[in-house]
């Protein structure tokens, strides 16, 4: 028997005798969805994920107009001129998330080659992170980076192009922390 099936055999017999409390319960995550154990290589999801809803919006859009036209002539009450705006909204946002849905071409290690190259000292400590810019949301690294020495007398930061890779602005300081109590 495992500490599981044992945990298990615990909360079955106190519901059934209808003595429980909070302590006897436990919330975790289970095996497959707990990070914390996990080495290796993360993937970052691509950004052309956004172009399924447009694919959605515009299926429902031509189904409101389908319905629009069959139900034209009888005079109906629930589809009236309403659901020929609808389908246009829902076409119009459409259009928006294929156009918003860059595909993701840089990852985080090519930012970063790109972004080691553009502030011109070793790196050391790194972090990347994905934002979105502009109206269009156009995926854009942001990476901060610390120069190689300890510790670190430079600083970084990068926004890397996620579609094709160009350096869109930086900005590189003499590191203002002061790291005199951490090095003993």
């Amino acid at each position: 028997m495992t500490p599981d099936d044992h945990g298990d055999e615990l909360a079955e017999n106190a519901l059934e005798s209808g003595d429980t409390s909070d302590a006897e319960f436990r919330d975790e995550l289970p095996a497959d969805l707990d990070a914390a154990g996990y080495v290796g290589p993360y993937m970052f999801p691509n950004n052309n994920r956004r172009r399924i809803p447009a694919y959605l919006y515009w299926v429902i859009a031509a189904v409101c107009v389908v319905a629009w036209f069959v139900r034209r002539g009888d005079d109906p009450v629930l589809l009236n001129q309403g659901i020929v705006i609808a389908a246009v909204v829902l076409a119009l946002l459409g259009l928006y998330s294929f156009v918003a849905g860059w595909n993701l071409d840089v990852d985080e290690a090519d930012a970063l080659v790109a972004a080691t190259r553009q502030v011109g000292f070793p790196v050391g400590h790194a972090s990347a992170q994905m934002g979105w810019r502009g109206l269009l949301s156009r995926p854009t690294w942001r990476i901060l980076l610390y120069s190689a020495e300890d510790p670190p007398l430079s600083r970084g930061l990068v926004l890397v192009d996620g579609v094709d890779g160009s350096i869109v602005e930086w900005f590189v300081e003499d590191n203002p922390e002061d790291w005199a109590a951490l090095t003993k």
